[in-house]
């Protein structure tokens, strides 16, 4: 089953032509969500043929603008398209006031329900759990309450060896019971051997979410071992100082939490828009983890 992850913005309070503010698609085992929303996020859907109907849940790690600023023109865009189906919106305290008076000084009665979900940005817990995917949400060391994020498979089925099974002529209606890991004692008595007819599920894959954070040992063992890690890196080390007053991260600050975290690949976002060339970000990290690149806008991470 399809893991991926679609970066709509990659940058950090000040959107460029480069790069949007923050947002990006996650699509897992049929699930479709969407983390943070900053300012234009709506049109990066557009222009990156992300199916905007299909979104189920909405994660907002915190409340400064470049985060959600894009929350409501985007819940307007699915209410005139026609969008009937409920959607969740897990975020801070506060969010559902903040979109709920402009959606109210506006006059506008959206055509579907909208569900919040407050998380307490200070804790690690559950944001969202069904027999596919589990979504945690942990805190995060910003200058007001931010929540990072871990989106995890669930073992899936057995995968049936198709080819054998129709040669054995093992019934069709026998399939779904092996791939579960049961055997099956068919019309005659004989057994059926799950082991025999199917092999192991995949391993389940994880993917992290983690912007806006100072350097923070405390997340690692939230994202331990994740196949894949998002770090904002909104600075460089020769602008350490600016990231220390602002509570942001460097490069070979996010390198070094991956290289800690023991994490398959690293992808590094929130660039600051001082930036013209990634060059830096990708040297001053490569030195720590070498399995690292800067997030682009418009690029899909298969897990």
């Amino acid at each position: 089953m399809s893991f991926s992850v679609t970066v709509l913005g990659s940058g950090s309070a000040v959107p460029t032509s480069r790069r949007g503010l923050t947002s990006q698609y996650i699509l897992c085992r049929g699930r479709h969500i969407l983390i943070d929303c900053g300012e234009g996020t709506q049109m990066r859907i557009r222009k990156y043929g992300v199916k905007f109907q299909r979104i189920e849940h909405i994660l907002i790690s915190h409340l400064h603008g470049d985060h959600y600023f894009g929350l409501v023109g985007l819940l307007s865009t699915m209410h005139l398209m026609g969008r009937r189906k409920q959607i969740q919106i897990h975020g801070p305290k506060g969010l559902k006031e903040i979109v709920e008076m402009q959606l109210n000084y506006e006059g506008a009665r959206l055509a579907f329900e909208v569900s919040f979900n407050v998380l307490d940005s200070k804790t690690v817990g559950v944001v969202f759990e069904d027999e596919k995917i589990s979504i945690q949400h942990f805190p995060l060391a910003h200058r007001i309450p931010t929540a990072g994020f871990v989106i995890r498979e669930k073992l899936a089925e057995r995968h049936l060896k198709a080819e054998l099974a129709q040669q054995d002529g093992v019934k069709i209606a026998y399939f779904h019971r092996l791939k579960k890991g049961e055997d099956v004692i068919d019309e005659d008595g004989s057994l059926i051997s799950f082991e025999k007819y199917t092999r192991a599920p995949d391993s389940p894959r994880a993917y992290a979410f983690c912007s806006d954070t100072k350097y923070s040992e405390a997340i690692i063992p939230s994202i331990q071992g994740v196949d894949l890690l998002y770090h904002e890196a909104t600075f460089i080390e020769q602008h350490l100082d600016r990231a220390k007053a602002t509570m942001h991260t460097t490069a070979s600050q996010a390198a070094t939490i991956a290289q800690k975290a023991s994490v398959g690949k690293l992808i590094m976002g929130h660039l600051s828009a001082r930036y013209d060339s990634v060059e830096q970000h990708v040297e001053e990290a490569k030195v720590i983890f070498e399995n690292s690149e800067v997030a682009e806008d418009g690029e899909t991470y298969l897990l």
